[in-house]
């Protein structure tokens, strides 16, 4: 999914350069309407003003479950990686380096933006009826040595397993518990779906700073309740984390190192200055006047040529469903201030 906000404001995450003392900190998730042609909404933790990062992860969105299809026109990215991790139903993934996939509860479809991509991301209808489509997307932003690289698209369908006692997980991305996700990254961290009965220990890496996000059921942990919803922030310097699920719940975990990095985010992009952003956006923009005026039958060509590519697959047709693909995302206004820096809280 994209960021579909039509008025997002910049966002400045302040560089972390140290690793922050253990805490228990709960974030409640915030309502954010998408638009685009079928509106959905979804439940956003990060980044927040005072929890801007967790290591390189700047970006966490939960969408469903609800019958609600996804149609995500062609849109742009730079500087960042992202993370879809479906929990029911299929997405059809596009992208302008060819990538034309369906990933599946279990997949991990990766796409690495670094100095530009266009995708498109669709729900896959079953027999013409909408299913329940329910998911988590992250961002992770790449450090400066990787953020200007090739773009790059991979779909893992068989990822590693960690376990311990009364809890199994599935390595998303980095490593966790000595096992490591084939998913490149490009700064240390990691990303996992954790499957936990009862009370258990989860081991932790003590040079990260952590949180969790609750997907089903709930946990106790050091006397506080987390349920599904908000993203409790763990801090760093933790070698565990002892768990109470009780009959069972399901996890998200990440964590990382500090990026230590300040970071500009603003609508599909992360920069580092005000100057690159504007700059991105006119890119997208220009590739975007190489459509006719009717938006249906685009100079794929020109398009191509372009910082950011064509998406294939959207020229449109003569049936509704082809219709709803046709074009692609604008780039909404930019505001008309510029960004100045705020200090990080923690």
């Amino acid at each position: 999914m994209t960021n579909l906000d039509p008025s997002p404001e910049q966002q400045a995450c302040p560089a972390r350069t140290t690793v922050p003392e253990p805490c228990l900190e709960l974030w409640p998730e915030r309502e954010v309407p998408l638009g685009g042609l079928r509106a959905i909404t979804v439940q956003r933790t990060l980044p927040l003003k005072d929890l801007p990062t967790i290591g390189a992860w700047c970006f966490l969105d939960r969408f469903g479950p609800e019958r609600v299809a996804m149609t995500v026109l062609p849109h742009p990215h730079i500087g960042l990686q992202t993370v879809t991790w479906p929990l029911k139903g299929e997405v059809r993934h596009r992208d302008s380096l060819g990538s034309d996939v369906t990933v599946r509860p279990g997949e991990l479809n990766l796409m690495t933006a670094g100095r530009g991509i266009a995708h498109s991301e669709f729900t896959c209808l079953d027999g013409g009826e909408i299913p329940v489509q329910e998911g988590l997307q992250f961002w992770v932003a790449l450090p400066e040595e990787h953020r200007h690289r090739e773009p790059a698209f991979e779909q893992h369908q068989d990822l590693p397993c960690a376990s311990g006692d009364g809890w199994e997980a599935t390595v998303v991305m980095g490593s966790l518990a000595g096992v490591s996700s084939p998913a490149s990254a490009f700064s240390p961290l990691v990303g996992a779906q954790v499957d936990i009965e009862g009370s258990a220990v989860i081991p932790l890496e003590p040079g990260y700073e952590h949180a969790l996000l609750v997907i089903d059921g709930g946990l106790s942990i050091e006397g506080q309740t987390v349920e599904p919803g908000p993203l409790l922030y763990l801090g760093g310097k933790r070698s565990s984390i002892s768990v109470d699920a009780g009959s069972g719940a399901r996890i998200f975990l990440l964590g990382g190192e500090p990026l230590g990095e300040d970071l500009l985010m603003w609508w599909n992009f992360v920069g580092r200055t005000h100057e690159e952003i504007v700059q991105a956006r006119e890119d997208w923009e220009a590739g975007g006047t190489l459509y006719t005026d009717d938006g249906v039958a685009p100079l794929a060509a020109e398009i191509a040529g372009s910082r950011f590519g064509w998406v294939a697959g959207h020229q449109g047709g003569d049936t509704p469903e082809a219709q709803a693909e046709v074009g692609h995302i604008p780039a909404p206004p930019l505001p008309s201030v510029t960004l100045k820096p705020r200090v990080r809280r923690r």
